[in-house]
């Protein structure tokens, strides 16, 4: 008898300490990845659920149909009515070369459905990007 106690005993710690390990893990960062081909001025990235916290956009590899070198990417938040933006990246070192990145940071603008948009306000300035990620 006391043996089969001992192992309930052994089988609820051992239950506790999973529950306990899987409660105080750390969020786990989600991310995507893709590229641009003749992408348009207000272009719309895929959307994207972020429960909250800092938002990363890196393109690698960039090219435009105007020479102007430089591609500007705005976060947006997808909302009911006007959809909010927050500030606006310049992304330049990512024309560099095949391989250079440009980065840009947003901080936490709470949960909700995000995408980007890229050259809002442009006429005609088409832009291509070998890979991108957004990490969230």
């Amino acid at each position: 008898m006391k043996s089969l106690h001992r192992r309930r005993i052994a089988t609820v710690a051992v239950g506790a300490a999973t529950a306990l390990g899987v409660i105080a893990s750390p969020a786990q960062a989600a991310s995507w990845s893709s590229s641009l081909s003749n992408a348009g001025p207000g272009y719309e990235s895929r959307r994207w659920y972020d429960s909250g916290g800092t938002t990363t956009i890196k393109f690698t590899g960039c090219r435009d149909n105007g020479g102007n070198k430089v591609v500007n990417v705005l976060l947006r938040k997808d909302t009911v009515g006007p959809d909010p933006s927050y500030v606006n990246a310049a992304f330049t070192k990512c024309f560099e070369g095949g391989s250079s990145t440009s980065t840009g940071n947003w901080d936490d603008h709470g949960s909700g459905d995000y995408y980007f948009a890229v050259n809002v306000g442009a006429s005609s300035l088409n832009v291509w990007v070998n890979s991108l990620t957004v990490s969230y």
